[in-house]
């Protein structure tokens, strides 16, 4: 199952638009990471961390990893607190319980 995802998200990818550090090219940032780094930046409110995690990929994929990154966030905390993933989501967005 994890290999079909990653197959799919890796259509996805962005390939370095040429861009160079310390005289070597960089690698392509992937999908997760510019996920990873999206939301981080959104938690912490930093508007020039939210601008480039968003210019590392196109946004379809940018969406994809926060989609990606949320449901392994709601099943992490679904399983250490022992609840379902549905309570879970609707505790983090202050829902009242199904």
């Amino acid at each position: 199952m994890f290999d079909a995802m990653r197959k799919y998200a890796a259509r996805f990818r962005t390939f370095p638009r040429g861009e160079t550090t310390g005289g070597r090219e960089r690698r392509p940032h992937n999908l997760f990471e510019a996920a990873a780094a999206y939301v981080a930046a959104r938690a912490e409110d930093d508007q020039d961390g939210i601008d480039e995690a968003a210019a590392w990929v196109s946004p379809e994929a940018l969406s994809f990893g926060v989609s990606e990154l949320a449901c392994r966030a709601v099943i992490a905390l679904a399983r250490e607190r022992n609840e379902s993933p549905r309570t879970v989501a609707r505790d983090l967005l202050g829902l009242p319980a199904a």
